[in-house]
């Protein structure tokens, strides 16, 4: 049966705004690739309406969020009409609240999809107010969700909503559907030019004209630049006085440097995006977190010119596509210059288009998206893991700046084990990933920095969705272990995971505090920290738990949580052809004592048990 989704959105097409076109385009993928994805939205149903989209009514807004009474019973017909695999919540968005209130809704994996932070303006008092109240609803609704999908990196790292909740989190950039012809289509090609016939550059804007948006830069910026014209395209609060600013900032008899052009269909907006020299997002705050009218802008080759906003992903995407410039922060004469710098060198203006539109099919079309959204769900889903595994041993490392060994490493386990390598880096600088896909390696890089633990069940996870029975683990660090692979596959029959054991002399610090350990939790192994391990699917299924997400390392959590599901343990002695630490530190020696002490006591007491073992079969328990 394919995959079942509710996708809870603010507002649906006909409605444009960044959130409504990034969820059209989701759906019309997601439902091209075989998952069964509905949309529960406000607004008023139309005739032409798919039977997958649902709208709520509105009967009034407050602090620019829709009320719709009937939201929730409206949840609850959905949930028993459709009976989804997931709830795909897009926040912010108050009537995704009602999902904490409804036991149909609790009962279905949630995934969040944060498209920006309810910023607490220092524009709009009335935001600050609100979220006063939201917030406590917004951090209970990211505490039940399984996965949180960010859009970009800066974006994560800024946010103080997700602070807590970031080892859920994922970055997945947002893409658009290029399938669509515009600036192709004979409707945009007929369109009449917008620009009045004497302009000679034009710049163009787009969004709804509200107080996070910039536009009044804008304006001041261009009324004293001859030859330019700016057109602002959207509806909103603010379409009088910023009509005002247009006024007061034209020079007495000369014609407005600015129109303001209100709401326009999508082929108006394509005509205005291909008819556009330059495009311009001036916004200020962080509600501005993606900016995907930057993505239709690069759609149509054009250069863009958006505001260098702290922790906002919209400078992250220019930057990313290097399809355009950085404005210092609210900087009117910044944008003065640098909008007279785009317009007099059309060469740069070319150059930064085209980048734009390679990067765009590259990296922010909409199949990516929709490919590592899917990924999630399946990690999430009960029964998204064959309960048969069709494919056999997958070897993963991790690695980060490893040029010097990986090919050697990658090329040692094909010729030991018949097994698929897969490598997951670290946000390697060197010629790590290239030469680990030349021999034959699977690459995966994530976009955010990682633990070695991070790497590992990144792999591991993996394995699962693509069927594999078992998995080895392998720090590139620990060159000496690939040798050792045979031996470690020898012993897998006797246990759920495997662990090698590499004979050491460690200094008494860290024998005392591994004794304590073994004391504490009952674990008779001699070495907690080798991550040199092999899982049979049944462990790959705990490793790739959401507690297990919330390890900073692969070593004692790992072992507690496989022993709290009753997962067999065999330790495994193997020999240690290259010295892997200098244990003649003794500061290194004492900060690992104190590690596994306090990690080892916390840990097992968590668990709520103290293990008994007396220690003395350090091979089996």
């Amino acid at each position: 049966m394919a995959l079942r989704v509710i996708h809870i959105g603010k507002f649906f097409p006909p409605y444009m705004g960044g959130m409504e076109v990034f969820l059209a385009d989701l759906i019309d993928e997601q439902r091209r690739q075989g998952i069964d994805a509905h949309a529960l939205v406000h607004g008023t149903p139309l005739p032409d309406d798919p039977p997958w989209v649902h709208r709520v009514p509105v009967q009034f807004n407050l602090v620019y969020a829709p009320m719709a009474l009937g939201f929730r019973r409206a949840l609850g017909q959905a949930i028993d009409r459709i009976k989804p695999d997931v709830l795909h919540l897009h926040m912010p968005n108050n009537s995704a609240l009602w999902a904490l209130t409804l036991p149909s809704a609790r009962k279905v994996p949630w995934v969040v999809h944060w498209h920006s932070d309810v910023v607490v303006s220092n524009i709009k008092w009335s935001v600050a107010l609100a979220y006063m109240l939201y917030r406590p609803f917004e951090q209970a609704l990211l505490e039940r969700a399984q996965q949180i999908f960010a859009t970009s990196p800066p974006y994560l790292k800024a946010s103080t909503a997700l602070r807590s909740w970031v080892e859920k989190c994922d970055v997945v950039p947002l893409g658009i559907n290029l399938r669509n012809p515009y600036g192709d289509s004979p409707a945009v090609q007929e369109t009449s030019s917008f620009w009045r016939a004497e302009t000679k550059f034009k710049l163009l804007s787009i969004g709804r004209l509200t107080y996070y948006k910039g536009f009044e830069i804008l304006i001041q910026a261009v009324s004293q630049m001859p030859e330019v014209e700016l057109l602002i395209v959207g509806s909103g609060e603010l379409q009088e006085p910023l009509e005002d600013l247009i006024r007061r900032t034209t020079p007495p008899g000369a014609q407005p440097a600015t129109r303001l052009l209100g709401a326009v269909d999508e082929d108006q907006k394509h005509a205005l995006l291909a008819q556009c020299d330059l495009f311009c997002l001036a916004s200020r705050e962080r509600t501005e977190a993606f900016g995907v009218v930057l993505l239709e802008a690069m759609q149509h080759s054009r250069a863009c010119l958006v505001t260098d906003l702290p922790g906002s992903g919209m400078p992250w995407v220019v930057s990313h596509a290097h399809c355009g410039l950085h404005v210092p922060f609210e900087d009117v004469e910044a944008w003065r210059s640098s909008i007279a710098r785009l317009q007099h060198d059309s060469a740069l203006r070319d150059r930064l288009g085209k980048a734009g539109y390679k990067a765009l099919h590259k990296h922010f079309s909409i199949g990516p998206c929709e490919r590592a959204t899917a990924r999630h769900y399946r990690g999430i889903t009960h029964g998204s893991q064959p309960a048969q595994p069709n494919r056999g041993l997958m070897v993963i490392i991790a690695t980060h700046n490893n040029a010097a060994e990986i090919a050697h490493l990658i090329e040692r386990v094909h010729a030991l084990v018949n097994a698929e390598v897969l490598v997951v880096d670290n946000r390697s600088t060197d010629a790590t990933c290239r030469l680990a896909e030349q021999h034959g390696a699977k690459v995966l890089r994530p976009l955010l920095s990682m633990t070695t633990w991070g790497c590992l069940q990144t792999g591991i996870r993996y394995a699962l969705a693509e069927g594999y029975a078992s998995a080895v683990t392998i720090d590139a660090e620990g060159r000496y272990e690939v040798e050792e692979l045979p031996k470690l596959l020898d012993a897998s029959g006797r246990a759920d995971i495997t662990v090698a054991y590499f004979a050491a002399s460690d200094s008494w610090p860290r024998r005392a505090a591994w004794q304590w350990f073994r004391w504490v939790s009952g674990l008779g192994l001699r070495d907690f920290v080798s991550g040199f391990r092999l899982y049979n699917h049944a462990a790959m299924l705990v490793a790739a738990s959401t507690e297990a997400t919330l390890l900073d390392h692969q070593d004692i959590g790992t072992l507690l949580l496989m022993k709290r599901e009753g997962k067999r343990i065999v330790e495994v002695p193997l020999a240690m052809l290259t010295p892997k630490i200098d244990r003649s530190k003794i500061f290194r020696s004492w900060a690992y004592a104190v590690r596994y002490v306090v990690a080892s006591t916390l840990l097992s007491f968590a668990h709520g048990q103290r293990f008994s073992g007396n220690g003395e079969n350090p091979k089996a328990f």
